[in-house]
């Protein structure tokens, strides 16, 4: 009988427990939620509020190098001298600069003789026609980006300009200034370099008397005010932070500008241009800084000189690279571009007999004995403007 009230008693109390259990996890359920659900309340908006007080009144920074260098152009005896069992390699020519060349964020040279191939036929002055393997060594040292609008573009006529443009489409080297359709003209070639995006555009004064093509203006840009502005408009509507220009222009050996580069220097900053890099007279003309009218910066550099040539004395044997630090302020609704620094490093290039060719830093070539110009010379007279 006591063993079955026992039984009956245990029966009873085992629910009555699990009921029990079940209200009283129920209850901190609900208690931890209201909790978790108050903590949040005050957490989230707190977050919310202190990254907008981290962010009110700031400003963002972002810097870049810009970098150029002047005419890669090249004479039989530069090519010459650059041949191996395996075709031709120009690397060595540049290994004394290497280090400078890797130092900007972005470097832009100027390729004057059309590089259209052994299958055409290399070739000299006046008609020049380079292996493509500079372009190849080019991009092996640093460069970004060629410039390709100059004299000299059409040497080899529309067969020699689109030769090379195969070749720079199949080892992805940018290229601007000569094009091979409509299309590819049209399209604006812009980079972005740490956080800095700017649109690069070149253009030529001539051909050296060779026509472009009927039907086929596109292959070479020509310089045009009204064409020019027109593109430049076009760029700025991409929403780049700078236009700049490569530009084939003045009077070749003329060691300043003529007053015709300094009236288009003036149209095209006030137009919309940040910096123009300089290129044809084969010997350095001074970088000049302008305030436009609607108060930015802009950077003239008149000519760079040549980089790599068979030229030599009077000044044609010293070129140089020139870096402009961009600097881009953003602050909410609007952003600022500056220029803190603009330096050029001065450079020769060297040959025994047109042979064993190499570019040299000017002080290095001075020290040497190779050429009687100092580095402080050539900088004075690349970072003190034009002449009153």
């Amino acid at each position: 009988m006591n063993q079955k009230r026992l039984m009956t008693g245990v029966f009873l109390c085992v629910p009555l427990l699990l009921v029990i259990g079940f209200l009283v996890n129920k209850q901190y359920a609900d208690w931890n939620t209201s909790a978790e659900g108050k903590q949040n309340e005050k957490l989230y908006p707190l977050l919310h509020t202190t990254k907008e007080v981290q962010a009110s009144g700031k400003s963002i920074k972002s810097n870049a190098t810009l970098a150029a260098i002047g005419d890669i152009l090249l004479h039989d005896t530069v090519y010459n001298d650059a041949k191996d069992e395996n075709g031709y390699n120009f690397t060595p020519m540049f290994s004394p600069i290497k280090d400078m060349l890797a130092a900007p964020d972005f470097l832009i040279a100027n390729q004057e003789s059309t590089p259209a191939g052994v299958e055409l036929g290399v070739s000299s002055y006046p008609l020049f026609n380079s292996p493509k393997e500079i372009v190849k060594s080019l991009q092996d040292v640093g460069v970004d980006a060629v410039t390709t609008a100059n004299n000299h573009s059409l040497d080899q006529g529309e067969k020699g300009l689109l030769s090379a443009i195969d070749y720079y489409e199949k080892i992805s080297m940018p290229y601007v200034g000569a094009f091979k359709s409509q299309e590819d003209k049209e399209r604006i070639r812009t980079f972005n370099v740490n956080g800095i995006k700017f649109a690069l555009l070149s253009y030529t004064y001539g051909t050296n008397g060779i026509p472009v093509p009927k039907g086929k203006d596109y292959l070479v840009n020509l310089i045009d005010e009204q064409n020019m502005i027109q593109e430049v408009k076009k760029a700025k509507s991409m929403n780049v932070d700078l236009v700049v220009l490569s530009l084939h222009w003045g009077n070749e050996y003329q060691r300043f500008p003529t007053e015709e580069q300094e009236r288009l220097a003036n149209v095209l900053t006030e137009n919309g241009v940040d910096i123009i890099f300089g290129h044809h007279p084969h010997v350095l003309q001074p970088i000049q800084t302008y305030k436009t009218s609607d108060g930015r910066d802009a950077v003239v550099i008149y000519s760079l000189g040549n980089f790599l040539s068979g030229q030599k004395d009077d000044f044609k044997d010293i070129g140089g690279m020139v870096t402009v630090q961009v600097e881009k302020t953003m602050k909410p609704g609007r952003s600022k571009i500056a220029y803190p620094s603009i330096e050029f490093q001065p450079t020769f290039v060297s040959e025994n007999h047109y042979n064993n060719y190499r570019i040299y830093p000017l002080e290095f070539a001075k020290k040497n004995g190779l050429i009687g110009y100092s580095e402080e010379e050539m900088v004075s007279h690349m970072v003190n403007g034009l002449p009153e």
